[in-house]
């Protein structure tokens, strides 16, 4: 088996140690460095978005406009709890919006394995997943930071989440069972019992992997329609979500070549075009997108600018203007950055940064869109970059701030 295949299977341990047989998920907290060329691809073009096609409203979303920062920030914190040198739950910390200066400010305990989050668009409550065999999402309201409670995801190994932009549903994706979720979510920003749970059977797993896993469950553009990206059958799945029952539908798949082994995917702005990372070939798609039917057209491979090492892209990250695009590679251990054009239809290449840590699991933006955040899981660090939204640049913004097994950065 090589060694793409072995990253399929979850087996990169952080400690030089297999998980073993049966472990399965828990490859997710282990799967655990130049550019230049000008790289293009492009997907067909889509017709042009009638007047009124809404912009994205999924996540992870793209900055919001740029606005003046205004004093410390919040910035919350994923780990592994239950990992060698974890944390103890979601790490709480204060940011300078202006010099991306992060201090640290303690720790909200309570959550187990607390490796992805996302808020609720009213800004009030925190989601957590609970990547465990015994799979859960947990809710925490901000203002006093209470645990709201934890519901069952159905799954194993519950690896992202994503609120529904209406703000009444939550989307969680199980990477060891290959299933996806939806939990209702009460006026308090509590949770209640799952009124959706679909397994993905089909199609077969693709080469190297041992079944489906879902890696990705967010909402498309216009709120109809919401995707699931599954690394294990190489398929992005769109289903048409009842925002009144909270039931799903499916209503399109979407084939990657066999072996990407498809991760994370972005929208852009326009709401016709999307930017898939493929974790296991090491290789980046351009996407045509529907909103009217959920269907997505996945384009031809392209480089990732890890000029054939050992990588595994992470995630995608589009500037509000819709310019710029980042690439968090790991293993190369950078960001590669990318210029949008031909209305989202095409990204060309123009280089890559040192993201200053090991290993970069997850990045995200500031709400004003001004600086970047990369959540290092090896090296337990968080860096933070200035973003030049004219040029596309990244500039470092400061010493990377510790943080034990660093897997997720939420800015707020």
């Amino acid at each position: 088996m090589d060694t793409r295949a072995r990253t399929a299977r979850r087996r990169f341990p952080l400690t030089g140690r297999s998980e073993g047989p049966g472990a399965g998920w828990s490859r997710r907290r282990f799967v655990g460095a130049v550019a230049g060329t000008a790289a293009v691809v492009a997907v067909p073009s889509p017709a042009a978005p009638p007047a009124g096609t809404p912009a994205v409203r999924g996540e992870p979303r793209a900055a919001a406009p740029p606005r003046k920062p205004s004093g410390p920030r919040p910035l919350y914190v994923g780990t592994y709890t239950s990992a060698d040198g974890g944390g103890s739950g979601i790490g709480l910390a204060g940011y300078d919006p202006a010099t991306g200066r992060i201090t640290g400010s303690g720790t909200l305990t309570g959550v187990p394995d607390p490796s992805y989050l996302a808020v609720h668009p009213d800004g009030r409550t925190l989601y957590a997943v609970d990547e465990r065999q015994d799979g859960g999402v947990t809710a925490v309201r901000l203002a006093d930071r209470r645990i709201l409670g934890t519901r069952s995801t159905g799954g194993a190994g519950p690896c992202h989440l994503s609120v529904h932009p209406g703000g009444r549903w939550l989307l969680s994706a199980n990477y060891g069972s290959g299933s996806v979720a939806v939990h209702p979510i009460d006026a308090s920003g509590a949770l209640g019992e799952r009124t959706a749970l679909v397994t993905h059977s089909s199609p077969a797993p693709g080469p190297g992997q041992d079944g489906p896993h879902a890696h990705q469950f967010l909402t498309g553009p216009g709120g109809d329609h919401v995707l699931a990206v599954d690394l294990g059958t190489d398929t992005v799945y769109t289903y048409r979500l009842d925002q009144g029952e909270g039931t799903l539908t499916e209503v399109a798949r979407a084939a990657a070549r066999p072996g990407a082994g498809p991760r994370h995917l972005t929208f852009h702005p326009g709401g016709r075009c999307a930017y898939l990372a493929n974790e296991v070939d090491d290789t980046v798609t351009v996407c045509a997108y529907d909103p009217g039917t959920g269907r997505l057209k996945i384009g031809e491979p392209q480089p990732t600018g890890s000029q054939g090492g050992t990588n595994y892209p992470a995630q995608f990250l589009v500037t509000a203007n819709g310019a710029y695009a980042f690439l968090a590679n790991r293993g190369h251990n950078s960001l590669a950055r990318y210029a949008v054009e031909d209305d989202g239809a095409r990204l060309r290449l123009l280089g890559t940064v040192p993201v200053g840590g090991d290993f970069p699991r997850h990045i995200a933006f500031s709400p004003d869109g001004r600086l970047l955040f990369a959540a290092n899981q090896r090296s337990g660090t968080v860096s933070v970059f200035h973003v030049d939204a004219g040029g596309g640049g990244l500039r470092p913004a400061g010493e990377p701030f510790a943080s034990p097994v660093a897997v997720c950065a939420l800015p707020l």
